[in-house]
């Protein structure tokens, strides 16, 4: 038996080839899982900024609901300017304009409803007219009804007719 000589160069070779798929193996894994660390943190990333949408979302509707509350605790002292105004009391209607306008910069509307037709959904019939059988129509506003920021906070109480 004769010893052949090993070629080292062709060893080299085949531990290179070995070496050099073991090496883009592991690169493969560490790319696909660099992948999936950044969709879990695009993910985390869009699920905070939901979260901070709906939060300040939650904080406007509480807000708007607690105003809301206290507007409508005011809408008694609405009322008593407005009657006190129309009977001719005299220093009520600064008083009773300023607090109408403050309340009006922040969301409150007085509903017009005089001279239009009955809905329900603005107004509560206390009182009717007959009429020539067509529609209702708002012929008085007894307490005035008023919204908040689109929706209705107190509806008015009116006289119909029809």
């Amino acid at each position: 038996m004769v010893d052949e000589p090993i070629d080292t160069d062709e060893a080299a070779a085949a531990g290179s080839d070995e070496v050099s798929e073991a090496v883009e193996h592991d690169i493969d894994a560490l790319l696909a899982e660099r992948d999936e660390f950044k969709d879990i943190a695009l993910r985390l990333q869009a699920d905070f900024e939901n979260y901070k949408k709906r939060v300040a979302t939650i904080q406007s509707d509480e807000v708007d609901r607690a105003t809301g509350k206290v507007v409508e605790a005011l809408l008694p002292v609405l009322d008593v300017c407005e009657a006190a105004f129309s009977h001719g009391v005299e220093g009520v209607e600064p008083v009773w304009s300023s607090l109408i306008g403050a309340l009006q910069k922040q969301g409150l509307e007085a509903l017009d409803l005089l001279d239009k037709p009955f809905d329900p959904a603005l107004a509560e019939a206390v009182a009717s007219e007959p009429g020539d059988g067509s529609e209702p129509v708002v012929i008085e506003v007894m307490r005035t009804g008023y919204r908040w920021k689109g929706k209705v906070l107190r509806a008015a109480m009116v006289k119909v007719r029809g």
